[in-house]
Parts: C-alpha cells; sequence; structure tokens
C-alpha cells in the first residue's frame, strides 16, 4: 500500500508546549498607584445624531424646563413658524390636484447651532425649495449634546397641508 509507506517515513517533529499558568508560589508584584497613568480616550462622533434619540436635545430660544418640555416647545415653535411662514397657496398656483400633501424636510442643528444640510422631498420641486426657505429662517440654536459633548443632531419635519379647489 503506497499511502501507509509514506506515511512510515513521514518524520515527525515534537513540540513540547509549557504551561503559562501561574500558582501560588510565584509572587505577584504590586503595583504602587503613582505608576497608573488613566487615559480618556476622546469619541468622535461623526454622523447627527436623530433628535428623538439625542440626549440633550438642541434648545430652541426660548424653551425652558424639562428635557421632555423643551422637546415639546422645540417642535412646537418649529410648527409655529411654518405655519406662519410657509406660503401653502403656493400648491394651488401650481395646478397640484386638490388633497393633502406633504413635504418633508430633514435638516441638521450643527456643533454650533446652525441650521444646515437642508433636504426636501416633496410634490413638486417648487413646494421643496419653499420648505427649504422656511426652514432657513429658523434661529441659531443651543447645541444638542451627547455624552457632555456638543454634536450635530439632524431633524425630521413633515410640512402637512391641504389643496382646496
Amino acid at each position: 500500500d503506497v499511502c501507509s509507506s509514506d506515511l512510515d517515513n513521514t518524520q515527525i517533529e515534537e513540540v513540547i508546549l509549557e504551561a503559562t499558568e501561574t500558582d501560588e508560589t510565584e509572587a505577584v508584584k504590586p503595583v504602587e498607584v503613582n505608576d497608573i497613568t488613566e487615559v480618556t480616550e476622546e469619541e468622535d462622533v461623526v454622523a447627527d445624531i436623530p433628535f428623538a434619540i439625542i440626549e440633550e436635545a438642541p434648545i430652541y430660544p426660548g424653551c425652558k424646563g424639562t428635557k421632555e418640555e423643551m422637546k415639546k416647545c422645540f417642535n412646537d415653535k418649529i410648527n409655529k413658524l411654518i405655519i406662519k411662514k410657509f406660503r401653502s397657496n403656493l400648491a394651488k398656483d401650481l395646478g397640484l390636484t386638490p388633497g393633502i400633501k406633504k413635504i418633508f424636510v430633514k435638516f441638521t442643528i450643527d456643533k454650533e447651532g446652525y441650521i444646515t444640510n437642508i433636504q426636501s422631498r416633496g410634490p413638486h420641486k417648487s413646494l421643496e425649495k419653499e420648505a427649504k426657505r422656511v426652514i432657513k429662517l429658523l434661529p441659531k440654536m443651543t447645541p444638542g449634546k451627547q455624552r457632555n459633548r456638543r454634536v450635530s443632531v439632524s431633524y425630521m419635519q413633515p410640512i402637512i397641508f391641504k389643496v382646496i379647489e
């Protein structure tokens, strides 16, 4: 048999493995407290953190109270600004069919509190442009914080209105 004769001639190298465990006979050297240096790693938050899960949400000027109250105030102030400034009659002028229309606007409140990266999606380019114009009217905010550091926060705002005949 060819296979068995090849195995008989094969040299096997023997390797001795030593145990790495310690026992009570080996001395453990105590570490001096002065020898320990604490290293704090800075964690860079690269992506925008969604408004819904941010630890400390951005603060709209004039909002006060608990974190929940300030988030509600933030939402209310944005909605009031949109209701006041958005030209909803624009939809009728564009010849859109009657009914409820939605424009979704996403933007970022950056680490300095400025509104940036405004994106919009809606039933017509003119309405998307109008939504961006209105969001640009938002004031500078107190930036959001995550782990006690200023971060950029993303926010999604639907603009819903009704086109009447």
